[in-house]
């Protein structure tokens, strides 16, 4: 190899040793997971089967806010953060950007940096379906690896579920026990027993037991889970899924149940 190719060869190779520390300076130092069924997912503004692509201010995209998408690669965030994942369905507005954006605008006194967002919601789903060994379990633990390859810690996990939990009465009795075992294994499986959970308590149901499910989820003890109620968030009409302000303000009260927990 002659000199002139040797120095090519050894200018490319600082070309990519820079281009990877860029990389490497530029990911998510905070990750949150994004998890559940379809309000999480977010259904704001789909009309029909169709999403009206109409982002509030809250919403908008910002270059310290990535996602994880399907390919598990980083990206800046944008609506719908689920496009990609809960892919059965549209997907329109949901919590996870205004949480993101409400986090970032007190990044001075939260010390966060970098927000990663995992989004991992796929709507219809019951907690049975989230079960250690499920498909869905095990696809978020991948996710949730990934996302902290790069050197990352996840702050918390943002699960809103059980809409699908209220048609059966057994489901709804069974609620509270497998979803502190759910709490228990990710901890377990992602080495952090002290990971926080953040849960919603759910505002709608696909059946009559929303009030049992509801008594469930604000009945969880354990340390470091945290419930904030959905109840009284406006409903699109179909009487289940969220507006696309009320995914805004639920995003903000996330946030907010979050960032408590830094003081």
């Amino acid at each position: 190899m002659n000199m002139m190719s040797m120095s090519k060869l050894s200018l490319l190779s600082v070309l990519l040793i820079a281009h990877c520390s860029t990389a490497a300076s530029d990911l998510p130092k905070d990750v949150f997971i994004l998890a559940g069924q379809s309000n999480m997912a977010g259904r704001g503004g789909v009309s029909s089967g169709k999403w009206s692509g109409d982002v509030p201010p809250e919403c908008k995209p910002d270059p310290s806010i990535l996602r994880l998408n399907a390919k598990l690669s980083w990206e800046v965030a944008h609506e719908p953060l689920h496009s990609d994942i809960d892919v059965g369905k549209t997907c329109g507005v949901g919590p996870g950007m205004a949480f993101a954006n409400e986090v970032r605008l007190r990044a001075n006194e939260s010390k966060i940096g970098v927000v990663g967002l995992v989004p991992c919601a796929v709507g219809g789903t019951k907690i049975s379906d989230w079960e250690k060994g499920t498909r869905l379990y095990s696809e978020l633990l991948r996710r949730a690896h990934v996302s902290v390859s790069g050197g990352g810690v996840i702050r918390a996990i943002l699960w809103y579920q059980g809409e699908s939990d209220t048609v059966k009465k057994e489901d709804a009795q069974a609620y509270q026990g497998k979803m502190k075992k759910f709490i228990m294994d990710l901890r377990s499986d992602l080495n952090n027993p002290s990971l926080l959970f953040v849960q919603v308590a759910i505002a709608s149901g696909e059946g009559r037991f929303v009030d049992s499910v509801r008594k469930a989820q604000l009945g969880i003890n354990l340390p470091f889970v945290k419930c904030v109620d959905a109840k009284g968030l406006r409903l699109k009409d179909d009487h289940l899924h969220l507006t696309t302000m009320s995914e805004v303000h639920l995003g903000i009260k996330l946030a907010h149940a979050f960032l408590t927990t830094l003081k």
